[in-house]
């Protein structure tokens, strides 16, 4: 029973460092455009100004993380008049999870001659967790056409700790960048 126990325990902490830890990818690319042509970019700024829910140094980790993803592809950032615009959306919403454990005890013992039934307990304890879920949109445009070539939609955890955030976002847009129809050297 101890061992059941620890056990569900183990289960109980695996799942929520899962739930808390995940990211959702997805991308979506026009399959004519040619993305060999792309050899420069330049931002085109942050739709819906929705980078004000971000301080200077997270604004700089995203745009470093996607200025080295893109020169891993050979592109090169110019101030304007790119091959591709790349426009970015970000938002940030507050999320609650609900976790419950039932504690049962009880059931079946030994009756001095034999097995048999006696009265069982249980007890359901709830934890809630308040978190935040951040969702950053990548769209690159062809320049020429000001048709959209490609997008990239990342939604994860947001880590409250700065030093968190400082590894986890490159390695979020790294992770959103391999949806990119070009592949790095």
């Amino acid at each position: 029973m101890k061992s059941t126990l620890n056990f569900a325990g183990i289960l109980i902490v695996t799942f929520l460092c899962t739930t808390f830890s995940y990211s959702q990818v997805t991308s979506d690319y026009d399959k004519n455009a040619d993305f060999s042509q792309y050899r420069t970019y330049h931002f085109a700024g942050w739709q819906n100004e929705s980078d004000q829910i971000l301080n200077d140094f997270d604004k700089k980790r995203i745009t470093d993380a996607i200025i080295s993803e893109f020169a891993n592809r050979n592109m090169e950032l110019v101030e304007s008049d790119g091959d591709a615009a790349i426009t970015l959306f970000i938002v940030v919403e507050d999320k609650k999870s609900t976790t419950a454990y039932t504690n049962y005890v009880g059931g079946m013992g030994y009756r001095g001659v034999g097995w048999g039934y006696g009265m069982g307990s249980a007890s359901t304890s709830y934890t809630e967790n308040d978190y935040r879920v951040g969702t950053l949109v990548i769209d690159m445009y062809d320049e020429e056409s000001k048709q959209l070539a490609w997008q990239g939609v990342i939604q994860t955890t947001v880590q409250e700790k700065p030093k968190k955030r400082e590894k986890t976002i490159p390695k979020n847009i790294k992770k959103l960048m391999k949806g990119y129809p070009v592949q790095p050297n």
